[in-house]
Formats: structure tokens, sequence, C-alpha cells
């Protein structure tokens, strides 16, 4: 007699903590349960997401939750332990070596803070435990070097093919603005900026990566469409500012991604507001939830919504970002909920890449990420 296989039924242990995840996240608890595994009395926790910062409130919550269960014998004794494996994401053309996850930064137009929020982003994902690069890609108006405060430095080789990223504040990254004056990428014509793109990407000795962020230059010609068709980008996010023109704007740039076949993740707000320092006021002065009112128009989440504040514009020039010399500062915070967000929404939402780790050689350089 033959019988119909039937789903095994989850351990009541592991159901609990996967309920208990799903309403500190706001996830599913299927979603939730593939991240537990149970060894006798220990719950091991693998998110697929960064959250590190968050690993201490996370586990008081469920160890908690456990204790008081503990009148039932099988949740006494229960320890609770927190790892994270962040996977490549599936993407249209063959991955970047080393690579597990490359994402765009993009906006319609210039001026709305794409660049402070990329560096931001990928400072914060390196706080939230994971390991990160970054990608100037902004042709036309390279800051990332500016941002890092490592201006004068250049790439090294050593057999003329491939470059070594530059590292700063625990970060690799490249630039056009390491390889040739500013005045001389700013002339140059779309097919020549698109092959500096692609030969800042492949001829770049990455270590193993989680994330590869992607400053991308303003708009959606000829150096955006290159990068979303030919390299290999798992995802991407959109920066925009509430008034209707910036909004007008970033439409285009989801238009594009969608029409490309790129996931976006959501939408970042910048310039929310302005709060004055000296008694709190909120002063909405582009316009009040544009942001909002966008993303939920394509159904997106709004990732994060940041406020006009001198402290964020003061680190992006000065040549050490916000995260990294005022690490405790409330706008810290804000950047690192987006970083959370930016990751859970990946790993929720993106398909694990079919190549596997197959890309994943090993780190070509000696790197060394900051402690997180």
């Amino acid at each position: 007699m033959f019988f119909s296989g039937r789903a095994k039924k989850p351990d009541a242990v592991l159901q609990f903590i996967a309920e208990k995840l799903a309403s500190y996240f706001s996830v599913e608890a299927a979603d939730a349960i593939r991240w537990c595994a149970l060894n006798d009395k220990q719950v091991t926790v693998t998110f697929p997401f960064a959250c590190k910062t968050q690993w201490p409130a996370i586990e008081a919550f469920l160890q908690q939750a456990l204790n008081n269960e503990k009148s039932t014998e099988k949740y006494s004794g229960m320890s609770v332990t927190l790892n994270q494996s962040i996977q490549s994401g599936q993407t249209l053309k063959p991955p970047v070596t080393n690579v597990r996850n490359i994402i765009a930064v993009a906006s319609g137009k210039g001026g709305v803070g794409k660049s402070t929020t990329s560096i931001n982003l990928a400072s914060a994902l390196l706080q939230e435990g994971a390991t990160v690069g970054i990608l100037d890609a902004d042709i036309y108006g390279p800051s990332v070097p500016i941002m890092l405060g490592n201006t004068t430095e250049r790439p090294q080789t050593a057999d003329n093919k491939h470059m070594q990223p530059l590292q700063a504040h625990g970060l690799v990254a490249n630039s056009i603005g390491y390889l040739v004056p500013a005045e001389d990428a700013a002339i140059w014509r779309g097919p020549m900026a698109s092959k500096a793109l692609a030969q800042l990407i492949n001829e770049t000795l990455w270590p193993v990566l989680d994330y590869l962020i992607v400053d991308m230059p303003p708009g959606t010609g000829d150096v955006q469409l290159t990068m979303a068709q030919q390299v290999p980008l798992t995802a991407a996010v959109v920066v925009t500012t509430p008034q209707d023109l910036a909004l007008a704007d970033a439409q285009k740039g989801i238009a594009m991604f969608n029409k490309v076949n790129i996931p976006v993740l959501g939408l970042v707000e910048n310039m929310s507001y302005y709060q004055c320092t000296a008694c709190g006021h909120k002063d909405y002065i582009f316009a009040k939830d544009g942001g909002q009112a966008l993303a939920e128009r394509y159904g997106l989440p709004l990732l994060g919504a940041l406020p006009l504040n001198t402290t964020i514009r003061q680190h992006a020039g000065n040549g050490k970002p916000l995260l990294v010399s005022e690490p405790n500062h409330v706008l810290s915070d804000a950047y690192r909920d987006m970083a959370r967000a930016v990751s859970m929404q990946l790993a929720l939402t993106v398909p694990e890449s079919q190549h596997g780790a197959k890309h994943i050689k090993g780190d070509p350089i000696v790197f060394n990420p900051v402690d997180n």
C-alpha cells in the first residue's frame, strides 16, 4: 500500500521561536522558521540578513519568551544562539567573483543625497556584521573618494590587469575618482563611461563581500542602462526627496529597473524634514509624505526617511562617515535601521542564486574589516 507523503510537523520549540521572531520582525512565521535549528536544548537562529547590532535585544527577547514558558518541561533549560549567513541573490548575469550581492543606489535626478545615502548605507551594513564594498559609478561626479577621505590614494596592481580596491573605515572601494582627474572623466561620452564602469566592476580584485553598494550616477541614461543591463545587479534602492519634482524623476528610476527586471527593494526619502536643534520642531521644507505616497503607489516599502541635517553634510565632506565619527548619534541609528531594512528586504524577496557559491573564490588580497 502506498501512502501520500506528509509534511513533517515543525518541532513545537522551533515553531514557538519562529512565531516570536515573526512578531519581532513583522514577517511570516513560515519565513522565520527557516532561520531556526534545534540541537537538544540549544536553539540556533541564523539570520539571512545583516542585523548584528540588534542581537543583544533579540537574544534577550527570545530568552525571556522561553523563560516565560519554562513551566513546560520542553522549554526548561533552553538557550538561544544567534548567527547570520548572507547568501547570494539571483541575478540576470553571471555574478562577479567574490561578490554575493550588488545593490545599486539610484535616483532619477541629482541633488537628492544619493551618494551620502550610499556611503552611510555601506557603513551601516558593515556595523550590522556584513562585509561591504562600495563602487563609485558616478563617472561624471565621483564623490566616494571625498567621503572616504582618501582622494590622493591610487589602486595598486600586481599584473597591470587587475586593481586592488582601496580600504577605508572597514570598507573596500573603487572609483573613477581614484584613477583619472575629475575634469577628464567629466567630458567622456557615454560609451567610454560605460566601458570604464565595466572595468571598475570586473577588473577589481574584490575580497569576499556580502554586499557591493554601487553609487549610481543620477538619471536614467546610457550609463545607468549599461549598469542595469550588463552588471549582475541583485537589486536596487531608489533615493528621492519629498517634493513633486523629485518624485516624478524617482518614478523614472523605478520604471527603468522594472523594465530591465531588476528588483527594487524600496525607497529612501532624504531631506524629509528639518528639525530645529533648539526646540525640536519639525519643518517639512520639501513637502510631507511624498516618499511614502510614491512607495505605496508602486507597492514598495519606504526603507528610511532621513532629515535635512547639517551633521550629515559635515561628515559627508570631511572624509569620515557619520557612522564612523559618531556611531551613537541618533542619525546613525536611522541609517542602521535603513540598512537592516534593505538587507532584510533583499533576503525575503530575492531568490537565492542558482549559481550557489561557485563564484566565491576567497580573498585575493589581505582584507582587514573593522571589528563589528
